[in-house]
């Protein structure tokens, strides 16, 4: 497998690179976000790890316009930035998954070969997920509620997802965030209150009976009031 690793420090990028080929990955590698965009553009790659702070293009507008191309690989988004904002904003980027410096090897390793193995299952048939007045089209990634349509970002598409196969159930914030980011869950950051918090704007706030429920100690719940 093939793996893109974006990175303008040089000793940061060889160390990863060595332990990468040494896990029998094949990588090429870009110092600025520039030269890597053209590069994901131009080859086929099992995943992208990338800094945020880079020369020419920084992490997240990667992000953003790889995604914008309709790049559909997973990216991994390696950083100082750890505060919830940075996540949140890497997430809406385009981001898959977000590790924070420093890290250890195999936690990165554990994490790529996650997203590979991921990026290599292909949905071989059209769904359609209905629940309380939403229909969800798995398909072509589209939900209304009430027959009215509304817009996700990839982000709450997935919590969305992960809350109506679960709906009736009490799902932890642990849960939710190893099933929706391939999170291992940090007690210190809220990121998983905040992308409930914009769902349920989205979902429930314009509509009288709402669907995603606080269980306080627990975590949430889907379902009818």
């Amino acid at each position: 497998m093939k793996l893109l690793v974006v990175e303008d420090e040089a000793k940061t990028l060889q160390a990863i690179q060595q332990g990468l080929e040494e896990s029998q990955f094949e990588v090429d590698i870009a110092y600025d976000g520039l030269i890597a965009k053209r590069l994901a553009l131009k080859n086929n790659y099992a995943a992208i790890i990338t800094d945020l702070i880079l020369p020419g293009l920084n992490g997240y507008e990667l992000c953003r316009q790889l995604r914008a191309e309709g790049l559909t690989t997973p990216i991994l988004i390696l950083t100082a930035l750890g505060e919830t904002d940075d996540k949140v904003m890497g997430f809406d980027a385009g981001a898959d998954q977000y590790l924070t410096k420093p890290f250890q090897f195999t936690e990165l390793l554990a994490r790529v070969r996650a997203l590979t193995k991921r990026g290599t299952q292909v949905a071989m048939t059209a769904q359609t997920l209905r629940y309380g007045g939403i229909e969800m089209n798995l398909d072509a990634k589209t939900v209304t509620r009430d027959d009215k349509p509304i817009d996700l970002t990839a982000r709450e598409f997935a919590l969305l997802e992960f809350l109506m196969r679960n709906q009736g159930r009490v799902l932890s914030k642990p849960a939710i965030a190893e099933h929706v980011w391939d999170l291992n869950f940090d007690t210190g950051t809220n990121v998983v209150e905040v992308y409930i918090n914009y769902l349920r704007k989205k979902i429930d706030k314009d509509f009288p009976k709402k669907l995603i429920h606080t269980q306080f100690g627990m975590g949430y719940m889907f379902k009818e009031e």
